[in-house]
């Protein structure tokens, strides 16, 4: 179990001497943005985004293919910013993205049209001509 919420768990019987279900609740819901924000991941309910083109990169920081896509990712979410979103999930941090998309390798990387249908799925590093050449093919200029 990760360690902050073991950190966490443990101050529960405080919690609840100190202000009953009102802070407890607030605590929790506080406990799952700052882990959301620490291991760098959005809410998977918003991907794909809906009424504009989606790519996600499903991998590991601690990958090496990985590691020479970040900064290519992160070239391109800055250049087509307004016209896609380009996601990375970290799946050893965090497993959901993997399941949910039934990813069998990383780095896979995943396309969605603006209906959010999965429209391209490559595996293995991609490179930056290859990203914009896929995102050029579903009319993102």
């Amino acid at each position: 179990m990760d360690k902050k919420i073991i950190a966490f768990l443990r101050h529960i019987p405080a919690i609840k001497r100190s202000g009953g279900i009102i802070v407890l609740v607030s605590a929790v819901l506080s406990l799952v943005f700052l882990t959301a924000a620490f291991a760098g991941e959005g809410p998977m309910d918003s991907i794909p985004a809906k009424g504009i083109v989606t790519m996600v990169d499903l991998g590991a920081k601690s990958c090496i293919p990985c590691k020479m896509m970040a900064p290519i990712l992160e070239k391109l979410e800055k250049k087509y910013d307004g016209k896609a979103v380009i996601h990375f999930y970290d799946v050893r941090e965090n497993s959901e993205p993997a399941e949910r998309f039934k990813i069998r390798a990383i780095p896979t990387q995943l396309f969605f049209d603006k209906e959010g249908k999965e429209v391209y799925r490559h595996l293995g590093f991609m490179s930056e001509a290859d990203i914009i050449r896929q995102l050029d093919k579903m009319g993102v200029k």
